[in-house]
């Protein structure tokens, strides 16, 4: 009980509603998070430094789109479908959005750019400073004219499967009908290729 010394906060009722508003408006938030797994990858230096520094950087600035959660280690992984061009340093992180899926793409494309990707200059499979793509978001399946959801070539790659499943080894792929733990098991071989780094900045 308060004594005679002490005042009570009054709010107004304008001043209620809104404090109501602001609860109402963060537990709506909540609601619409999913829990999206970003893959990230690049083998040419960038404004930030080499590709380690550059993937270091770009998990700070997903946090313009989300909240980011676990991350897993960083990579070394020989390039996919173009031998001639320098080995990739590949990871995966954990990011909590409520961005639909089409604007998080759009985003994650803006933070590509700002690293100094261009995507109408490059080819497939080719050097990049920087690579963002959505592998997982919650439980959606989506394939749409350049977004697909499970990412289609998820099960294929070992540089992918490692670092997901080291974070997520549990977590089941909407549509495959198998753990990320189960998946990665059928590519034993490729794994074996795709080796962990240290990385100071990246593992503060």
């Amino acid at each position: 009980m308060c004594g005679k010394d002490h005042e009570l906060a009054i709010l107004a009722p304008d001043e209620i509603c809104a404090e109501l508003s602001a609860d109402r408006a963060h537990r709506d938030t909540l609601k619409g998070m999913r829990t999206a797994f970003i893959g990230m990858g690049g083998n040419l230096a960038s404004w930030a430094g080499a590709p380690e520094a550059t993937l270091t950087a770009a998990a700070q600035r997903l946090e313009s789109l989300g909240r980011v959660g676990r991350r897993s280690s960083l990579y070394s992984t020989e390039p996919v479908g173009f031998a001639q061009q320098p080995s990739f340093v590949n990871a995966v992180v954990e990011l909590e959005t409520a961005l639909e899926p089409r604007v998080l793409l759009e985003g994650l494309l803006a933070i590509e750019h700002e690293f100094g990707r261009d995507r109408a200059a490059s080819f497939v499979n080719g050097p990049r400073t920087l690579d963002l793509d959505i592998l997982l978001l919650g439980e959606l399946e989506i394939s749409e004219p350049g977004l697909e959801i499970p990412h289609p070539r998820l099960n294929e790659r070992a540089f992918v499967l490692v670092p997901l499943s080291e974070i997520a080894p549990e977590l089941l792929v909407p549509g495959r009908g198998a753990t990320m733990g189960e998946l990665l098991g059928r590519l034993q071989a490729d794994a074996d290729a795709v080796v962990r780094i240290k990385w100071k900045a990246w593992a503060d």
